[in-house]
């Protein structure tokens, strides 16, 4: 083979990948273009995903007492005033995963519940409100109890 049939064959196969990727490219435009909604369907979608924030009576509640004991000891910190061990203790919770009632940016507080055999902040929290309600989460903000 001499070397222009070569670069003829080299040449050939990139030209093929550049089709091949601006085919894609096309593809993904199109789907794109084609997946956004008309102008007058986005206030609809965008009204429908505006309430998802759960309510309060959706939220289980169990008494303070089936709370682990660590989780008991951090409401106690909190009603006290603190001190608390960690820095991120007493911070704005925001709400992001909207399993709490909506409310508005700075209502919520989290505190850190200490997992015995973890050196890191580990996944318990409370949160409380600002009209006194108190959240527990043993799961990182997946699941939330309201404590009585």
């Amino acid at each position: 083979m001499s070397v222009r049939q070569h670069f003829v064959r080299r040449m050939r196969r990139h030209v093929g990948l550049f089709v091949a990727v601006l085919a894609l490219v096309s593809l993904t435009t199109v789907l794109q273009v084609n997946a956004q909604p008309e102008q007058n369907q986005s206030q609809t979608v965008q009204h429908q995903t505006t309430i998802v924030a759960r309510n309060a009576a959706s939220i289980p509640v169990v008494s303070i007492n089936r709370l682990p004991p660590e989780a008991r000891s951090t409401i106690n910190l909190i009603r006290q005033g603190g001190p608390y061990p960690y820095p991120k203790d007493g911070t704005v919770f925001r709400n992001r995963e909207r399993q709490l009632p909506q409310a508005a940016t700075g209502y919520y507080q989290e505190y850190t519940v200490k997992t015995p055999g973890v050196r890191h902040r580990g996944a318990r929290r409370i949160v409380t409100g600002q009209g006194g309600e108190i959240y527990y989460t043993g799961d990182h903000y997946a699941t939330f109890v309201r404590v009585q």
